[in-house]
């Protein structure tokens, strides 16, 4: 799912629904049919409406099945409703294996409803090839797993190289620091013509949600553990440097424009129509610019968030329902490696995405950017260059600093600290004379707010 999507359907767990006795899901009364095979309910099947998708999910499952002909793999339509999923657990409609967003996870362990499935993993090495920062999200306290990553984003820059060339900067070296984000702006700005350097959205969450993106950046963050709960953590010297810096940006340089009231969207349309220098992103908007936004792949680069201290993640993966039994979360496991940490499965999947003119050569599918450090994240790599339909160059500096750079998730309670920050990212660039100090003051209080009545 891209971060887009993900971001407008994510919701928080809706808490209070009781495990007990109705954690039953799909697994007691279909643990195996009469053949003697582990049968195996999962959701995850594209509807009937994205054609493409379910052809290519139909023809894995049959090509899965005829490879292990012990395991009748029976799929469900849908992915993860945040509003629904208790009422689904309470009412024993849990499927044995089923998908959820990387926000997801530490409550579902702590409600009970995953099987805890580190002891089974050492059959399955190629899990170990995973990047241990996605792995750590389906993790407990104890480091015990519950569930396997299976896709992730990053941010990082977005940028225009016809720009940069026009400004003088280099294309291939794109910003690698804020103060640097601030130099390249001013100079594609210095173009004229209704350019503007950098962009930022700031409505709908956006803004909020970019911001924790930038403060992870700058090693920050949004909130930290306090005792059993969370409080916020983001008042602090490196968040107001950061905010000064946009706000110099927008009211000593002019090099944002004046219309700061802005989607995600709204940066897209500009970037596509060649007015716009750069702005934070994760991959998945080279393909949209391109596709819906007139944008082209030899214009578009991708590089590193700036600072580097970390990045913003999310992602997605699968659980196994925890009343699975044994045979089960051993389908389920051979099933979830098969389809998604299958070093033997890239290449086809890699020529499946070029027939059907489809984007090879992104840090997205077919290649999403989970392996760690290591051959089969060399082996991904050779393989995406010589199969690639789009320069893989413009978005090298990205790639070459991905495993360098730490990922931290979303903040608990997400979207209504997003609601909080949105405030305070217009503030800066609506109004000249904001006080970020004061504003993040007022800020940090009503995420505490959130936290104390969560």
């Amino acid at each position: 799912m891209s971060p887009t999507a993900y971001r407008r359907a994510r919701r928080s767990l809706v808490a209070g629904a009781v495990l007990g006795l109705a954690l039953t899901g799909c697994s007691a009364e279909d643990e195996g049919g009469d053949d003697g095979r582990v049968e195996l309910h999962i959701n995850g099947q594209p509807p009937g409406t994205d054609q493409r998708e379910l052809r290519v999910f139909n023809a894995e499952i049959a090509a899965f099945e005829d490879a292990h002909p012990d395991i009748d793999i029976v799929p469900h339509e849908g992915f993860m409703d945040p509003e629904t999923f208790n009422t689904r657990v309470a009412g024993g409609e849990l499927e044995d294996v089923f998908y959820v967003y990387f926000t997801d996870p530490a409550q579902i362990i702590e409600q009970g409803y995953a099987a805890d499935i580190t002891d089974h993993l050492a059959d399955h090495p190629e899990f170990a090839e995973v990047r241990p920062e996605l792995h750590e999200v389906f993790q407990d306290e104890e480091g015990r797993q519950y569930g396997i990553p299976t896709a992730n984003y990053s941010m990082g820059l977005l940028y225009n190289r016809d720009l940069f060339e026009q400004a003088g900067l280099d294309p291939d070296a794109p910003p690698t620091t804020w103060a640097e984000v601030r130099t390249a702006a001013d100079a594609i700005a210095e173009l004229g013509g209704g350019v503007n350097g950098y962009g930022e959205c700031t409505i709908d969450n956006t803004g909020g949600w970019h911001l924790t993106a930038e403060v992870y950046s700058t090693g920050g963050r949004i909130a930290e553990p306090d005792g059993d709960g969370w409080r916020a953590a983001f008042d602090n010297d490196t968040t107001r440097e950061l905010l000064e810096t946009l706000q110099a940006m927008r009211w000593e340089d002019d090099s944002m424009g004046s219309d700061q009231l802005r989607s995600c969207e709204d940066l897209m349309v500009q970037m596509g129509a060649g007015q716009l220098g750069m702005y934070v992103a994760a991959p998945d908007n080279l393909p949209t610019l391109v596709r819906q936004y007139e944008g082209s792949y030899e214009n578009l680069g991708l590089g590193p968030i700036p600072d580097g201290r970390a990045t913003l993640i999310g992602g997605e993966g699968y659980m196994i329902n925890a009343n699975a039994s044994e045979e089960q979360i051993e389908a389920a496991l051979t099933w979830l490696q098969w389809r998604f940490v299958n070093p033997g499965e890239i290449e086809r999947r890699i020529q499946d995405y070029a027939a059907d003119d489809l984007p090879v050569g992104l840090p997205m599918p077919p290649t999403p950017d989970i392996w760690a450090e290591g051959q089969i994240r060399d082996d991904v790599e050779a393989l995406k260059e010589e199969h690639a339909n789009v320069p893989v160059d413009h978005v090298r500096p990205f790639m070459d600093a991905a495993t360098e750079i730490p990922g931290r998730i979303e903040p608990p309670q997400a979207q209504e600290v997003y609601a909080v920050l949105d405030t305070v990212m217009q503030a800066v660039l609506t109004e000249r004379d904001s006080d970020v100090a004061a504003l993040l003051a007022d800020a940090e209080e009503q995420v505490n707010r959130i936290y104390e009545s969560s």
